[in-house]
């Protein structure tokens, strides 16, 4: 294990170049400034403005500086955010993605875990049919128009929870909802495939026909089995909880770091964005390589190759 991790590791190295060097092309060759959208200012204070942040050299050189700060653990100021570093803004905003991203998985794993063992356990039944329609349904609506629809019905209608913010334990249930039965639905399904692939393996009948009961059967024998699939997916689920949640940091203005990545996008803030992209790169490398831990300690066949 201690040698796939090592490696895993220094895979990572190269990994994280290619993308910062991707992020930073792309970023110099979209037109404009950083201060172009600004009021305008003198020639002189945008040429000390432009030399503080080494705007004044060529892309190479601002790449090679970025990656030597980098290195020591320094982020870069921001050019947006003039009072505050990258490093203070991420770390800042991290925490309220993490918190958003683990009710949201959370939710994902109870409504989709429970209704795929339903709906396994009954199969071709309408406790299978009903879930999985609904699984279907959650699948094919997108964040931006649940979102809206929450907001409409709890927030204006019954007025139960606030339409934006993030300041009560009651602003977390909307935009937890609206990024959580997405995952749901996807996870409803995985778990159904893979309890009726297990159910139907010899060891389980053998349980059965020592009369072993149903809720035991799929409990301690079925499931440890039937989950695989969805560990395997909670991976790249997990990464997109906490790194693709733009949309909905966005509609109810939660200060998450998905919300920064955006407004760095639209303010040119080169430094926060790369900041953003490598801390969310980090990330997902991080929790791939832990469901590949996991998969191999539920599947015991499986290696570390």
């Amino acid at each position: 294990m201690l040698r796939f991790i090592i490696s895993r590791l220094l895979q990572t190295i190269p990994v994280l170049l290619v993308i910062s060097i991707i992020t930073f092309t792309m970023m110099k060759s979209a037109p404009g400034g950083p201060f172009d959208r600004e009021k305008k200012v003198p020639e002189e204070i945008k040429q000390q403005l432009e030399a503080y942040y080494h705007l004044d050299k060529p892309a190479t050189v601002q790449y090679f500086i970025w990656l030597k700060n980098v290195l020591r653990g320094d982020l870069g100021p921001s050019t947006k955010y003039s009072q505050r570093s990258v490093n203070e803004l991420i770390g800042t905003a991290f925490p309220v993605s993490l918190e958003l991203g683990m009710w949201a998985l959370m939710i994902a794993l109870i409504l989709g875990g429970t209704a795929g063992m339903l709906a396994s356990s009954r199969p071709n039944s309408i406790v299978d049919y009903g879930p999985m329609s609904l699984a279907m349904g959650g699948i094919c609506v997108p964040n931006f128009v649940l979102g809206p629809v929450l907001v409409l019905v709890f927030a204006v209608h019954l007025g139960w929870y606030n339409a934006n913010g993030w300041f009560f334990p009651s602003d977390r249930v909307l935009p937890a909802l609206t990024l959580g039965i997405y995952y749901a639905a996807y996870v409803a399904r995985l778990t159904r495939g893979g309890m009726l692939e297990v159910l139907g393996l010899d060891f389980v009948r053998t349980a059965r026909a020592k009369g072993v009961s149903e809720k035991d059967v799929v409990v301690k024998h079925a499931f440890r089995g039937g989950i695989r699939p969805v560990i395997s997916f909670l991976g790249p689920a997990m990464a997109s909880l906490l790194s693709g949640s733009f949309v909905v940091e966005t509609i109810f203005q939660v200060p998450g770091l998905g919300r920064f990545f955006i407004l760095a996008a639209v303010n040119r803030d080169d430094s926060l964005l790369m900041g953003t992209v490598l801390v969310f790169s980090l990330l997902i490398i991080f929790l791939n390589l832990v469901v590949d831990v996991v998969l191999v300690w539920l599947n015991p066949r499986l290696r570390f190759e």
